[in-house]
């Protein structure tokens, strides 16, 4: 996922929802394995590297930290709200071995990517972190080749905000959301959007359409298996969507924030994102629909949808020269406090299991059980260091049929060409 939440999710979020695909190929060849053990018993200051924190959740917590340890203070280098040039950002910093990116958050499709090139350093040993009681999906997602390479920071599952003074029940299919559009054309508003630019969003929206639709774009064995009836028949209701007008000819630009803004300004009935848009929808000052909105879990074929598992993690930089220091601020990142922290003030999905029943936290927040329900039913992403080639298939023939300079059939009989040739690249 995108990644990406209070840091701007960009699908992050994101990612291809499929079961299996775990291409374990080898190290790109970096020289980053050989420092992964400089430093560990060193402490100092160190940098924290992440998106754009639109919520204000980051500055808060690193204040907090700097209070308790001015001797080992953290500095916020806070990058743009776009996954892809986070992710090069990233790319760029470890080529350079820079010292100075000391702790990264990483979107969980980038963590094999990062761990394959020797870019991240293990936690095992000194650099060990306590996962018991973090989500088993959240652990799975920074893990690579059996060893953990991050620590969950937080996790993401999509969610549908609704106009509840328009809708009384929120749709649970996707035929009966298609249904209610006839009250967004009788009130002059768009029907439902969700991220359709080309860029890992689609890559998350495409997948969840085919997999809501019974369809996959892997086989269990981890073989591409898209090019089927069931899978074609979820891309084509986005398709057809676009075509009917539900879906507003715009929404083809929209990345999470164009849509947050569309829905907060009343111009949406539905809306899929993340979490992190509950809190601003509730306190921007520009919200039209504080007190109007509603939270369900995405529609499917049946009922319930096969939302993408989305969400962060943190790591520390091989080339970290205080990794004691960053692996103590990892610790502090998982945290009960931070969490409930990351969750009150930004929306964003704890990695803490126990935390979604919390009292304190489940009466602020209404929606952790619809989140969770979310989050259970979401399909498990591909760890894998060739992710670049099987997300831009996705995304590459997915635009095309949205834009309507490919069918439905010559696009899904493309992405599973593509798919083959990206999965091929790892054996």
């Amino acid at each position: 996922m995108k990644t990406t939440r209070a840091r701007v999710r960009s699908a992050s979020v994101a990612g291809v929802a499929v079961i299996g695909l775990v291409l374990t190929g080898c190290s790109s060849g970096s020289s980053g394995a050989g420092d992964a053990a400089n430093g560990q018993d060193s402490r100092g200051p160190i940098t924290y590297v992440q998106g754009k924190d639109n919520s204000n959740v980051v500055r808060p917590l690193i204040a907090k930290w700097n209070k308790a340890h001015p001797d080992e203070k953290v500095t916020f280098k806070e990058q743009s709200d776009q996954a892809d040039q986070q992710h090069d950002d990233l790319v760029q910093h470890f080529q350079a071995k820079d010292s100075g990116y000391d702790v990264v958050d990483v979107d969980v499709v980038w963590t094999a990517e990062f761990a394959a090139k020797n870019w991240l350093t293990p936690l095992k040993g000194s650099m060990a972190i306590d996962t018991s009681k973090l989500l088993p999906a959240t652990v799975k997602t920074a893990t690579y080749n059996d060893t953990l390479y991050a620590a969950p920071q937080t996790s993401d599952g999509a969610l549908l905000y609704y106009r509840k003074d328009l809708v009384k029940t929120p749709p649970t299919t996707w035929a009966e959301m298609m249904d209610d559009c006839s009250i967004a054309k009788d009130e002059g508003i768009g029907c439902y959007a969700g991220q359709f630019a080309k860029y890992e969003g689609l890559t998350v929206n495409a997948s969840e359409a085919i997999n809501g639709s019974g369809g996959s774009i892997l086989s269990s064995s981890g073989s591409p298996d898209v090019d089927n009836g069931d899978a074609k028949a979820g891309l084509q209701n986005l398709v057809d969507a676009f075509q009917d007008g539900n879906i507003p000819a715009e929404a083809i630009t929209y990345q999470e924030e164009q849509g947050r803004t569309a829905f907060e300004s009343g111009k949406l009935l539905f809306l899929r994102n993340w979490p992190y848009v509950y809190n601003l929808a509730k306190t921007d000052g520009s919200s039209k629909v504080q007190d109007t909105f509603g939270v369900a879990p995405i529609p499917g074929k049946d009922g319930t949808g096969a939302s993408t598992l989305g969400g962060h993690n943190a790591a520390i930089s091989v080339y970290s020269k205080h990794k004691a220091t960053a692996h103590d601020f990892l610790e502090f990142l998982t945290s009960d406090e931070t969490q409930k922290f990351f969750a009150t003030q930004g929306s964003l999905a704890p990695v803490v299991g126990d935390l979604y029943t919390d009292p304190e936290l489940t009466a602020k927040l209404p929606y952790l059980p619809t989140l969770l329900k979310s989050i259970e039913s979401a399909e498990p992403r591909p760890v894998t260091p060739f992710y670049p080639a099987v997300t831009k298939a996705i995304q590459d023939n997915t635009y095309a049929a949205l834009k309507g300079s490919k069918t439905v059939d010559a696009a899904v009989q493309d992405m599973q060409a593509a798919l083959q040739s990206a999965t091929d690249s790892g054996n």
